[in-house]
C-alpha cells in the first residue's frame, strides 16, 4: 500500500507535457486484436498506466506478443490462442468490455466476465449488447459470464438509446468484419472514438463519420499493420489545469489538443482564470481565489466531462460564492465530497445524488482523506495541494490507473507530494 503525502499552500509554477489518452489506448488495444495478418502494429505516445498494464496481461493471455520500449509498444496477433477473457484480469477493470466486439470480429465468439472498474454507480452494458445482437450475434449470460457467438456478423442499421462511448466503440469494432455496411446513429462524439476510427482506417478498415452522431463503417476481409500515435489524455490535461486553478497557478501544458478541451477551458474562464491557447499548448494562470460558477453540468462530448467532475468540484471548493454541479451521466460520482467535507469543505448534495452544491470557503486544511475512485482520487490530490497543512490521500491504486506519475508532475510543478509506502 502507498500513500500522497502532501504539503498544500505552493502556487503551481511551470511547464508539464500531457500524455497519451486513457480512454484512448484502451479501445485501441482491444482493437489491434483485429488484425489478422502478421504485421507488427506499432503504438507511440502509450501511457504506462495501471490499466494499460493490465490490458497488455490480458492481451499476452490471449497470445498477443508484445513488447514496450518507453512510449512505444509493439504488437503482433497472428497467432492468438483464445476468446475467453481470464475472469481475475477482467474483474480488475471495466475497459475490458471493448473486448466482446473485437474478439467476436476476429473468432465469431467470446467469453468474458460481467465487467469490473471504478464504483461510479451504474454502468450497464445492454446498449453494448444490444448492438451486437442487432449484428446477428446470439448472447447467453449464465454465472456471471457472457457468451456471443456467430458464424458471420451481418452489418444493420442501430440507434443507440444513449450516445455510449463503450456501445459506439465496441459497435464499430463487432462491424469490421461484418458483412456489408454498419451505421450507428446517435453514437458518441467522443474524440477517442475519432482516434479508434483513425488507427482501424490505418489497418485498412472502412469506417467514416467519427467525431459525428452517425457512424458508417462498410466490412472487410482483412485488416493489416500500422504505426499509430494515441492523442494526448484530455482528461489529465484537464486535471492540470484545474490543479492551477485551485492553487493560484501558472503553468504551460504541452502536447494538449484544445479543441478537445473547449467544454472546460470555457467554465475555468468563468470562474475568472486566464487561458490562452498555443497550438499544442495551454497556458493557464489563475487567480489566488477563483469565482464560483453558476452551473456546471456534465454530458455527452462536447459537454462538460464527467471524468472532470470530481476535479472541477475540488477546485471550486474554495471559490468565493456557490456553484452548482450537475452530474447528468453517472448516478453516484459524488463520493468525493465526504472527503472535502473533511477538509473544510461546505458542499451539500441532493437527495437524488444529481447535483452538488458547493459553498465556496476560504481555506481548506489538510486531513487524512481516501481517494474512492480513479477521478475523486485526483480531485482529492487537488484539494490537498490547495489546503493548508498536511494531506494523506490513501488508496493510490485507483489513482494510478489513470495517471502516469502524477506526483513526480506536480512536483515539477513546485508542489510539495511525496508517494510513500504504508
Amino acid at each position: 500500500m502507498e500513500k500522497y503525502v502532501i504539503r498544500g499552500g505552493n502556487k503551481l509554477e511551470g511547464t508539464v507535457r500531457i500524455g497519451g489518452s486513457k480512454n484512448s489506448i484502451l479501445p485501441i488495444l482491444a482493437a489491434v486484436l483485429l488484425n489478422k495478418s502478421s504485421d507488427e502494429i506499432i503504438l507511440t505516445n502509450v501511457p504506462r498506466i495501471r490499466d494499460v498494464v493490465k490490458m497488455v496481461d490480458i492481451l499476452r493471455s490471449l497470445g498477443a506478443r508484445i513488447t514496450w520500449s518507453g512510449k512505444d509498444m509493439a504488437i503482433q496477433t497472428d497467432n492468438l490462442t483464445g476468446y475467453a477473457v481470464d475472469e481475475k484480469l477482467m474483474r480488475e477493470m471495466r475497459s475490458t468490455v471493448f473486448l466482446m466486439g473485437a474478439l467476436l470480429g476476429r473468432f465469431g465468439q467470446v467469453c468474458i466476465s460481467h465487467p469490473g472498474g471504478c464504483a461510479i454507480g451504474q454502468r450497464p452494458i445492454e446498449l453494448h449488447l444490444k448492438g451486437l445482437m442487432a449484428l446477428g450475434a446470439q448472447l447467453k449470460e449464465q454465472h456471471g459470464y457472457i457468451y456471443a457467438s456467430c458464424s458471420r456478423l451481418t452489418g444493420a442499421d442501430i440507434h443507440l438509446d444513449y450516445p455510449s462511448v463503450g456501445a459506439t466503440e465496441n459497435i464499430i469494432m463487432a462491424s469490421v468484419y461484418a458483412r456489408g455496411t454498419t451505421t450507428i446513429n446517435n453514437a458518441a462524439k467522443e474524440p477517442e472514438i475519432v482516434d479508434l476510427q483513425n488507427i482501424l482506417n490505418k489497418m485498412g478498415a472502412k469506417i467514416r463519420g467519427a467525431g459525428t452522431d452517425q457512424i458508417r463503417i462498410k466490412g472487410v476481409t482483412q485488416l493489416h499493420g500500422a504505426e499509430f500515435g494515441v492523442i494526448p489524455d484530455r482528461i489529465v490535461a484537464g486535471t492540470m489545469m484545474m490543479a492551477a486553478a485551485a492553487t493560484g497557478g501558472d503553468i504551460v501544458l504541452e502536447n494538449v489538443i484544445p479543441g478537445h478541451l473547449e467544454a472546460v477551458t470555457s467554465k475555468l474562464r468563468e470562474a475568472s482564470v486566464q487561458i490562452r491557447e498555443e497550438n499544442d499548448r495551454l497556458r493557464i494562470h489563475a487567480p489566488p481565489r477563483l469565482k464560483a460558477v453558476e452551473f456546471v453540468r456534465t454530458l455527452p462530448y462536447p459537454g462538460f466531462p464527467t471524468d472532470l467532475q470530481a476535479p472541477m468540484t475540488a477546485a471550486l471548493s474554495r471559490a468565493k460564492g456557490t456553484s452548482m454541479i450537475v452530474e447528468n451521466v453517472f448516478d453516484s460520482r459524488f463520493k468525493h465530497v465526504g472527503e472535502l467535507t473533511r477538509m473544510g469543505a461546505q458542499i451539500v448534495v441532493t437527495t437524488d445524488n444529481r447535483t452538488a452544491i458547493v459553498h465556496g470557503v476560504e481555506k481548506l486544511t489538510g486531513a487524512v482523506i481516501k481517494a474512492p475512485d480513479l477521478r475523486a482520487g485526483a480531485a482529492l490530490v487537488i484539494a490537498g495541494l490547495a489546503a493548508e497543512g498536511e494531506t494523506i490521500v490513501e488508496g493510490l491504486q485507483h489513482i494510478d490507473r489513470g495517471y502516469e506519475n502524477l506526483e513526480g508532475d506536480l512536483a515539477r510543478l513546485g508542489a510539495d507530494i511525496r508517494r510513500v509506502k504504508v
